[in-house]
């Protein structure tokens, strides 16, 4: 396993929609070990494979639960409306208010290949969102309703 670099903001690599992943192999189980192990040493929620420079459909997501590993993960159902705070690891120093589901529904491959569907609510189901955004090159800025700089009173 090995640390990847995260990209930041004005990366071109962070705008480009990732292609999905028609093999599972080796190279794609080292992706998952590598995303996995960036993610806990950036005490991130999540990380989507374009944020290391990899423009496939990867995320990794631990809300505090285990370790979700997600490729060519599909949102397959929403419902009801919550509007919280996100920050992002490409966005270090600032985080925002983004409206979200409160409920999603996803499914995705596991490293094995196998259809797995996951539930989540409230940050679980934000984190679903936040990184399929990223695997079409959205932001959460982009649909930020507003803005903080860290430290800032909200």
């Amino acid at each position: 396993m090995a640390l990847r670099n995260i990209l930041k903001e004005g990366d071109e690599a962070l705008r480009k929609k990732c292609r999905p992943v028609d093999k599972i192999d080796d190279r794609v189980r080292m992706i998952l070990d590598d995303m996995a192990e960036t993610l806990y040493d950036s005490g991130g929620v999540g990380l989507a494979a374009p944020q290391v420079g990899i423009l496939r459909r990867i995320v990794v997501i631990d809300i505090g639960d285990g370790l979700m590993e997600l490729i060519n993960p599909e949102i397959i159902e929403t419902e009801g409306l919550q509007e919280d705070a996100e920050g992002c690891l490409s966005i270090p120093g600032k985080s925002g208010d983004v409206p979200r589901p409160n409920y999603v529904k996803l499914k995705a491959l596991n490293r094995d290949g196998e259809e797995v569907v996951y539930e989540g609510t409230e940050l679980l189901a934000r984190a679903f969102c936040h990184e399929t955004d990223h695997l079409d090159g959205i932001l959460y800025i982009d649909k930020a309703t507003k803005m903080y700089e860290d430290g800032e009173e909200r």
